[in-house]
This record gives C-alpha cells, structure tokens and sequence, in this order.
C-alpha cells in the first residue's frame, strides 16, 4: 500500500512538472519580413526537417504544398509549390513564415507554427507551439535544400 502511494505520488509529481515545463515558445525578433536569428542558436538538421515535413501530427506541409517527396502520393495544391524555395528564399524568410506566416499576410491560411496567438489550425493547438524551435530550424534547413525543379 506504502509503494502504491509513493509510486501514484511520484506519478502525479512527473506530470505536474511535464506541464509546468513543456514546449515553451522561442523569443524571436521580426525584422523587416524576415526573422534573421535562428530560434535556438543551434544549426537545423535538414534530414530531420525533411521528417518533420511530411509527419501528418507535426508539420505537415504536405497537406498544403506540393514538395520533392515521391515516397507520398497525396501533395496538396493550397500554398505555392516548395520544390525551389531553397533558390528563392533565404534561411529568415523562410523562418518567419513557418514561424508566424500571418506578420506577412493577416489573411493567411497556413498556421504558425510556433506564434500560438495565430495558430487557428485546431483548437486543440490553442496556446500551444506546433513544433518546437529546434523542429522549426530543422524545417528551415530542410527547405533551404530546395533548389530544383519537380515533377510528380
């Protein structure tokens, strides 16, 4: 019974504490139409933002934009194709759109994924971080690969 307690105690404790310290959102600073600083200091890992992409809990983008990714059959068409943003597009344009793509245009559709304050994707997400800065920097990374053409 002595265990019992403990252990529920100690199971109530790590839950409080998983709460209290959960994804925080990053400080950022807009500059111009650009966030020029990365999220978390460190470099993105673009074979990890490729995964981050194209997993439907996290980011996505496959559900929007068609990308070079032949291994997934259903590309959407909503936003701009990604296939050559790498060549048009640098490393804080890019984060400023995956980050708070309503700065630009209040109209967007596409979500933020870190700004909780203009994530309208689902309600679950209210208050809460998408992704968390360092998937946000990966995602970067990976798009900054983009510099060719694709055709599915």
């Amino acid at each position: 019974m002595k265990y019992s307690k403990i252990l529920s105690t100690t199971f109530v404790f790590a839950l409080t504490c998983a709460a209290a310290f959960g994804v925080q959102a990053a400080s950022y600073k807009v500059v111009g139409e650009t966030i020029p600083q990365s999220l978390t200091g460190k470099a993105g890992d673009p074979a990890n933002g490729r995964a981050v992409a194209i997993h439907r809990q996290k980011g996505n983008c496959l559900a929007c934009h068609q990308m070079p990714i032949p291994e997934q059959q259903f590309h959407g068409e909503v936003g701009p194709p990604l296939h050559d943003v790498g060549s048009r597009m640098k490393a804080g344009e890019l984060r400023l759109r995956v980050v708070d793509p309503k700065v630009l245009d209040k109209d967007s559709i596409m979500p933020g994924f870190l700004n909780a304050k203009h994530n309208l994707a689902q309600k679950k997400w209210a208050g809460k971080s998408m992704l968390s800065a360092q998937e946000i920097e990966d995602v970067v990374a990976y798009l900054l690969t983009l510099k060719g053409s694709y055709t599915k």
